[in-house]
Parts: structure tokens; C-alpha cells; sequence
């Protein structure tokens, strides 16, 4: 591994982590690109080999790729300095960004002006989620067996089954039909205790009286999301609207979406949408708790699995569980698009930009954040044609 002259290790970890959180738009897939070319091609921290190794770790952990990357990368570089320098780095730029953003929410969302960018807005995000689904539908749903565990999990959450029951069971069906000959029933029962437990938890049915707010609430779900949520960024959508909307009854559908938005105008993770919620619902404390609830479980999971990461390439049995989650949160991801969509595409004018959008996200590849930006500018274009 290579080194600059007159820089440690910690330093450069620094340095390269808080230039991503800055500028690191467009998804964790854009971030994973922008991270190999700065320690693969420009830097030669380790080779493409190591760096799909550990981007292989990530996906059998819950939590943000792209996230647990950088805290990967800085751990490898830097030991336990590094691993906890690059995560927060990563995290910080978002995080201000994002607090910014809810702050003025909170004090002018509700102005009739803001309600029009939003108007425009919304049906961008339904799309900017579709494109995801479209671009991950092959790694996810390879075959006859992940497709029949996406589907089954669309019809679960429809009728309100819990969604960390439907992971774990996506999961624990891929791996029995897949590894029934060599699969103990002590290996059973392991695998199926967390869905026993997941499967005891409320169904998704809003209690007759909204739970008050409470930090410790708050902090716990925030943290309990972080700790199991695998798949792309977007399945938070699933987590936060069954926890903060239906549960909670703490924010509306449309506060949900704005949310969204605001995570996906900022550079870095789309978990600070956790910083936008807190901050909704309990100020800047809420926003501080939230973030560092859902981020936390990264950290630890990265520890704990960066010294096994050889071992765990070649294991057939994480494997074919890792294929079952993925294919369990890609159908939790278009559930909840098609719930979210009846909110935000309300006419036909809202239905046309989710239309254009999502043609210029799958033909021309265009940034989601120009879109967002130009939703926005049409929603006050159509509010002052009417008027």
C-alpha cells in the first residue's frame, strides 16, 4: 500500500472520507464507485480484489453499503482510529446538510409556497425509488427462487405483516430450499429464533391513540433500523413508514416523502433522512439521537466481521441467506413504492413528471438530484399557471 509523503495513515483516511461525505452524491452505488477510485486507482490502499472482498462483507451485514465501506476502507488503512475517523467523516457533511434542511422545513414547509416544490417534488422520488428497483432487480432476483420470496414478501407487507419478520423469513426460506440436505435441526432453530421473535412484533396497524414522542423511543427504533435493515438504502423507506407512520402515527406519508427528497438533494448516506425524521419530530436532540441510533450497529457490525471477511466469501450457507434478504428487501422496497406512489402521484400532472423521470433515470442515466431540482421548479411552474 502506498502513502503519501509526510502523511499518516489517519490523516489521509481523514482527508479522502470527509471530501466524499462532501461531495459524494448520487446513491451508495455512486459512492462505491467514487471510493475504489480513490483507494484503488489514485491511492493503491489495496487492490480491487480486497476491495470486492469487503464490499462482499457488506452485503451479509445489515446497514448502509456505502457507509460500512468507508468504515471498512478505514479500518484497513488506519486500525480502530481509522474505522471510526471514516465512518464519521462520511457522515458528517450529510448530517449538517441534512440538519439545515429540516430546521427550515419545520419553519417554512408548511408555507404554500414549499407545499408547491414538494407537489413536484414527491413524484421524482417514486420514480428515483422505481429506477432502483429496475437496476436491482437482476442481482436480487436471479431466479425462480429469490422471485417467489420477492413476491411472497409484497404480499406480507401489504396485509401488514411485520418487515423484519419478512427479511428474516426471505432469508431463512432461501436458505433451507437451497442447503436442505446438509442443514441440521439445531442449524434450523438457530436461523429461525429471530423470526420467531421479529413475527411476535406488532403488525402494521396504527394504535387507536398516537404514541407521544420520547427521545428514548426515538433512539431505540432508530437503533433498532440500523441494526437490521439489509439491501438498498431505499428499503428504509419500508422501516421508517412502519415505524414513524403507522406505529407511532408520528409523521404523515407526506412528511415521509420530504424526507426522502431532502436525503436524496445531499451528498453521503441516504440514512440521514433518520437526521431529517429526528429532527421532525424532536428538534435538533431528536435529529443528533436519530442519526447516531441508526448508524451506530455500522460500526460495531464492521468490527466484528472485517477479520472474517476471507472466511466469509466462500461460505455457501451466508450466501444463499444473503440472497434470500436481498430478494425480501427488494419486495419491501416496491411495496412501499406502490403505497407511497397513491400519496404522491395525486393527478395528471403529478403522474407525468413520474412518468418523464422515470424515462430520463432508465434511458439518459441523468443525476436524481437535477431531477429533484427541475420536479421542484415544475411543481411552482403548474401552481402559478393555475393561479
Amino acid at each position: 500500500m502506498q502513502q503519501a509523503p509526510g502523511a499518516s495513515p489517519l490523516r489521509e483516511v481523514a482527508a479522502v472520507f470527509l471530501k466524499l461525505g462532501t461531495i459524494a452524491f448520487g446513491g451508495p452505488a455512486a459512492h462505491i464507485a467514487m471510493m475504489r477510485d480513490e483507494v484503488v486507482t489514485r491511492r493503491r490502499w489495496l487492490s480491487d480484489q480486497q476491495f470486492l472482498d469487503l464490499l462482499g462483507a457488506t452485503n451479509l451485514i445489515p446497514g448502509p453499503n456505502s457507509t460500512e465501506m468507508a468504515i471498512h476502507l478505514g479500518y484497513l488503512r488506519a486500525g480502530w482510529r481509522g474505522l471510526m475517523v471514516a465512518g464519521a467523516l462520511f457522515i458528517l457533511p450529510a448530517f449538517a446538510i441534512v440538519l439545515g434542511f429540516a430546521w427550515a422545513y419545520v419553519r417554512y414547509g408548511t408555507t404554500p409556497e414549499a407545499t408547491w416544490l414538494l407537489y413536484g417534488v414527491k413524484p421524482v422520488i417514486i420514480a428515483i425509488v422505481v429506477q432502483a428497483l429496475w437496476g436491482l432487480r437482476r442481482a436480487a432476483v436471479s431466479g425462480p427462487l429469490p422471485a417467489i420470496v420477492a413476491m411472497g414478501v409484497v404480499a406480507g407487507y401489504l396485509l401488514g405483516v411485520n418487515e423484519i419478520a419478512l427479511l428474516f423469513a426471505g432469508g431463512l426460506f432461501a436458505l433451507l430450499a437451497r442447503n436442505a440436505p446438509r442443514i441440521t435441526a439445531r442449524g434450523v432453530a438457530v436461523f429461525a429464533a429471530p423470526l420467531a421473535i421479529a413475527g411476535s412484533l406488532p403488525l402494521a396497524a396504527r394504535a387507536p391513540d398516537e404514541t407521544p414522542v420520547s427521545l428514548l423511543t426515538l433512539f431505540l427504533t432508530c437503533l433498532k433500523i440500523g441494526s437490521v435493515l439489509y439491501g438498498s438504502g431505499y428499503v428504509l423507506l419500508a422501516f421508517l413508514r412502519n415505524d414513524f407512520v403507522v406505529r407511532l402515527g408520528w409523521l404523515t406519508d407526506q412528511q415521509l416523502l420530504d424526507a426522502v427528497a431532502v436525503g436524496q438533494l445531499t451528498p453521503g448516506p441516504v440514512f440521514t433522512t433518520a437526521t431529517f425524521v429526528g429532527y421532525v419530530v424532536a428538534g435538533a436532540p431528536g435529529a443528533v439521537l436519530a442519526t447516531i441510533a441508526i448508524f451506530l450497529p455500522s460500526f460495531v457490525f464492521v468490527a466484528a466481521v472485517n477479520p472474517l471477511v476471507a472466511r466469509l466469501r466462500s461460505s455457501e450457507t451466508f450466501s444463499a441467506l444473503l440472497d434470500g434478504v436481498n430478494a425480501a428487501a427488494l419486495g419491501l422496497m416496491a411495496a412501499v413504492t406502490w403505497t407511497l406512489g397513491r400519496d404522491a402521484i395525486v393527478d395528471w400532472w403529478t403522474a407525468l413528471l413520474a412518468a418523464a423521470a422515470v424515462f430520463l433515470l432508465l434511458r439518459y442515466r441523468m443525476q436524481s438530484v437535477w431531477l429533484i431540482v427541475a420536479g421542484a421548479l415544475a411543481g411552482v411552474a403548474h401552481h402559478y399557471a393555475l393561479s
